[in-house]
C-alpha cells in the first residue's frame, strides 16, 4: 500500500497505537522493495539491489542502521518489538522470485507468497497478535496484489487462483483486536480479487470502507 493510498491510513488506524509505527515501517519496507522492482529493468541489477537489502536487514541485528529512512524506522520501531532483522530477509526472498524466474509457475508463486507474505508474520509479532491466521492472510494478500501487476494473463490467473483459498481460510476466522489492521489488509485483498484484473480499484469507495469498518468492529 503506497503512502498516498487513503485506505492505508484507515487500515493503520486499526493497529494498536503503540504498534502502529511498527506496521507503518514494515509497509514502507514492502513499498521500497516494490519500487525497486518497478524501477529495475535488468534482472541482474535487480538481484544486486535486493542483495543489498538482504545484507542491510540482517545487519540491523548487530549494528546501527545506515542513513536510509526505511532501515532506520525498522530499527527504531520494529526490532524493539521482538522482530529480528534476519527474519525480515525472508520478505526480500519473496521479491527475489520475481527477478530470478523467467516464468512464474505454481512453485515460484508459492515461494513468492511465502516470502513476501511473511510481512504479516513479522507484523503479528510486532503487534502482539501471533495467534491469528497470519501466514494464510499474508500469502493471500501478496498473491492478490501480484495478480494485478502481472502482464501475463495466465500467470495473473494462477496468482488469483492461489490467493482465493488462502484468503478464504484466513478470513473464515475471527481476528484478534491487535491483528485487525492485518485482517483488514486481507479483506481488502479479497475485495480486489472480486474485480477483473484490468478494472481500476475503487479505493475509498463507501462499500469497501464499510466492509473494513465492520472488520474493525467484529474481527470478521
Amino acid at each position: 500500500m503506497p503512502p498516498e493510498d487513503p485506505e492505508r491510513v484507515l487500515i493503520l488506524s486499526y493497529a494498536p497505537v503503540t504498534g502502529r509505527p511498527a506496521l507503518a515501517a514494515l509497509l514502507a519496507l514492502d513499498e521500497a522493495l516494490a519500487q525497486l522492482l518497478r524501477t529495475t529493468s535488468q534482472p541482474a541489477v535487480g538481484q544486486l539491489r535486493l542483495a543489498w537489502w538482504r545484507e542491510a536487514l540482517a545487519k540491523l541485528d548487530t549494528a546501527p542502521p545506515p542513513a536510509e529512512p526505511v532501515l532506520r524506522s525498522l530499527a527504531a520501531e520494529v526490532l524493539p518489538r521482538g522482530v529480528s532483522g534476519a527474519s525480515l530477509v525472508t520478505i526480500v526472498h519473496g521479491w527475489e522470485v520475481l527477478v530470478e524466474e523467467e516464468a512464474l509457475d505454481g512453485l515460484a508463486l508459492a515461494r513468492y507468497a511465502a516470502g513476501r507474505g511473511s510481512l504479516f508474520v513479522a507484523a503479528g509479532t510486532a503487534l502482539g497478535a501471533a495467534g491469528d491466521p497470519l501466514a494464510q492472510g499474508g500469502e493471500g494478500w501478496a498473491l492478490a496484489d501480484l495478480a494485478r501487476h502481472l502482464g501475463d494473463g495466465v500467470e495473473a490467473d494462477a496468482a488469483r487462483s492461489l490467493a482465493a483459498p488462502k484468503l478464504a481460510e484466513a478470513l473464515g476466522q475471527r481476528w484478534s483486536r491487535n491483528a485487525r489492521a492485518l485482517g483488514a489488509m486481507a479483506h481488502r485483498a479479497r475485495m480486489d480479487l472480486d474485480l477483473p484484473v484490468d478494472a481500476p480499484l475503487p479505493i475509498g469507495a463507501p462499500k469497501r470502507v464499510a466492509r473494513l469498518l465492520w472488520h474493525r468492529l467484529s474481527g470478521r
